[in-house]
């Protein structure tokens, strides 16, 4: 299962149909097409920005590992590794991105397809009701009644 955030306008109701043909579902986790495209993911995505951020990245690696006489497979390596992080942030980016715009992320849903999270994302969405919308993260009785130093509960009487 794999989770997916919900964005939409800030201007959207829940419960409202209005702007739902514009909702974005971003999906959780790493990024098979990010890792092996990079730049072009970002451009698809409209991610100008980002996308020109993470071309000057990797032409300054590319540069760094000539200028300082890397072999060909530790440049290689090097160059995996800066896909695989790229792979591992590219949702998050745009979830930023698309928050940074005014599109946050109204709803969060657990599907086994990209499917399937639309139409429980937008039927969630449909039946809230429009004076309370629903918050991602369940709401309720904290688990701890106690306070929390660090780690670890606070103990009475220990130093």
């Amino acid at each position: 299962m794999r989770s997916y955030t919900l964005h939409l306008p800030t201007e959207a109701r829940p419960g409202e149909a209005i702007g739902l043909d514009r909702a974005v579902l971003v999906p959780d986790g790493f990024s098979w097409a990010a890792f092996a495209y990079t730049v072009l993911w970002f451009l698809f995505h409209r991610l100008w920005v980002a996308a020109l951020i993470v071309l000057v990245a990797l032409v300054a690696l590319a540069g760094a590992g000539i200028a300082l006489g890397l072999s060909t497979g530790a440049g290689l390596i090097a160059s995996l590794l800066a896909a695989w992080l790229i792979g591992l942030e590219a949702s998050s980016l745009r979830r930023w991105t698309l928050a940074r715009r005014g599109w946050p992320a109204r709803d969060a849903v657990t599907a086994a397809s990209r499917e399937e999270a639309e139409f429980r994302a937008l039927n969630r969405w449909l039946g809230a009701s429009a004076g309370t919308p629903r918050s991602p993260f369940p709401s309720g009785p904290s688990r701890r009644s106690e306070p929390v130093i660090g780690l670890f509960p606070a103990q009475e009487g220990a130093r």
